[in-house]
């Protein structure tokens, strides 16, 4: 940890000042920000740190997930992947969500703000039979406090959504549907190892929207393999036609160990190169401008008519507490992060016995108050001083402010042309809203090195690394078998 007054050197955090930051600033286009400022429970204190948790009632905003880790396919980009779905494993994993979320009911740690958001994701929740998806999203409405307006999701796939499936889910209380589609382009689809064509893409959509029964999103991909400006703009035009309430764009993350990647590495596809990515976002950004939408984070827009709020993103991003339940799910509840072993038989055991099924638990630092801070303004491209200031203060840190200390990095980022200064605010320009992660990321890790503990300041680094490995060894030793 820096000592209080020392000089900090900003350089290493500072961006490239050209004639086209979107293209320049930095050079990691393709990676996301680790975690931050948490520190690892040993496990030996697992139980006692719970116990303790659970007793205590919540003061902050609350959501919960819910992880659902069985897949039909493996996707070639995605770095998710668990569990090969098999119709038989849906009735008797419900079971275990509903139990493990039952093992809350009476405790104080559901008293307080009533949960705002519930989100199903994986995996692929919609791979579940149609009476699975409703007695789920019933049973956890009868367990957890939730507000009456609470944002209730379910993520999913084109191929596996049927009619069935749509009318019980709306029934049961969901109010807001997230598919990842990608792209509508059959062709680039079928080389990402997605199954369904177009046609059934448009359809499934066009039926959801016709329900009139809540917020119908998907996600948008850029940099894809074969992926041209005419493509993206066919996608984003498709998007305004269908009448869907939301829409992310997301660049190609390539992670190491994906189909995609070893695709990548092997030659036999080609991505969009990592300084072409920002013309993309800039492409998809000034056409939903001119469709209207209004961007309600840097990678998120919304419709005109503003049945689309993305609480659950939004609150998983800045720091609310939140409810992990489902192998493999996490949360993060009264400043206690806790991960949930995601192998099925192990979880199974532990929830059929009554232990909490933890694989890792973690706890937040003094610094959490500084981060969401940082995280809540950036994600919205908007970064507040005020509300940085607020968080310093309720952090009780022992250092520079971080105004002082932040301040001449703003600047620099502000010369490079991905900020400008409006009164106490500080405004992402288009290339800084491309930037956002990697700006965000340079913040937390410049607050960590000042602030914390070296032991903790890159505790964040190494838990994400760990987690790649454990996946890595997992994928190994399904191909042996």
């Amino acid at each position: 940890m820096a000592s209080v007054g020392a000089q900090t050197d900003l350089s290493p955090y500072f961006a490239r000042v050209s004639d086209n930051p979107l293209e320049e600033a930095f050079e990691d286009a393709r990676q996301a920000h680790p975690p931050g400022g948490q520190i690892p429970v040993a496990s030996e204190d697992h139980g006692a740190v719970w116990r303790k948790c659970i007793e205590t009632p919540r003061t902050r905003p609350g959501m919960a997930y819910v992880h659902i880790p069985f897949c039909e396919n493996h996707c070639l980009f995605c770095g998710f992947y668990q569990n090969a779905w098999r119709p038989e494993s849906g009735p008797g994993y419900v079971d275990l969500v509903l139990r493990q979320a039952t093992q809350l009911a009476g405790k104080p740690v559901l008293e307080g703000p009533p949960l705002r958001a519930l989100y199903f994701g994986g995996g692929t929740p919609t791979a579940l039979a149609a009476a699975e998806i409703g007695r789920m999203v019933s049973g956890l409405r009868d367990v957890l406090p939730l507000a009456p307006d609470c944002e209730i999701t379910l993520e999913g796939r084109i191929h596996s959504f049927t009619p069935d499936k749509m009318e019980t889910a709306f029934r049961a209380g969901v109010n807001r549907v997230s598919l990842g589609v990608q792209t509508f382009d059959t062709d680039i689809r079928r080389s990402l190892g997605r199954k369904a064509t177009r046609e059934k893409v448009l359809a499934t959509l066009q039926r959801l929207v016709a329900c009139d029964s809540g917020a119908i999103v998907i996600d948008l991909m850029y940099g894809l393999p074969r992926q041209t400006s005419e493509t993206w703009a066919e996608d984003l035009a498709l998007v305004d036609e269908l009448g869907l309430d939301g829409v992310d764009h997301y660049g190609l993350n390539l992670i190491p160990g994906t189909p995609l990647m070893s695709a990548v590495e092997k030659g036999k596809l080609s991505p969009i190169t990592r300084k072409d990515l920002g013309a993309f976002y800039a492409q998809g950004f000034e056409a939903m401008q001119s469709f209207g939408w209004h961007p309600i984070s840097t990678s998120h827009w919304q419709h005109p008519d503003l049945r689309e709020r993305s609480v659950y993103n939004f609150g998983a991003k800045t720091g609310w507490d939140y409810f992990g339940l489902g192998a493999g799910a996490g949360g993060f509840v009264n400043g206690i992060g806790a991960f949930n072993t995601p192998i099925l038989e192990e979880y199974g055991a532990k929830v059929q016995a009554g232990a909490a099924p933890f694989k890792g638990m973690s706890r937040a630092s003094s610094l959490a108050p500084i981060v969401n801070a940082v995280r809540a303004g950036m994600e919205r491209a908007r970064l507040d001083s005020r509300a940085v200031s607020a968080g310093f203060e309720q952090s009780g840190a022992d250092g520079p402010h971080t105004t002082e200390l932040l301040l001449p990095l703003l600047n620099q980022w502000q010369e490079a042309g991905l900020m400008e200064r409006r009164g106490r605010f500080h405004d992402l320009t288009l290339a800084g809203r491309f930037w956002q992660v990697q700006m965000t990321q340079r913040m937390t890790r410049l607050l960590s090195s000042q602030y914390l503990p070296a032991d903790q300041a890159d505790y964040g680094v190494r838990a994400l690394n760990a987690a790649k490995a454990m996946a890595k060894q997992k994928r190994s030793k399904e191909n042996v078998s």
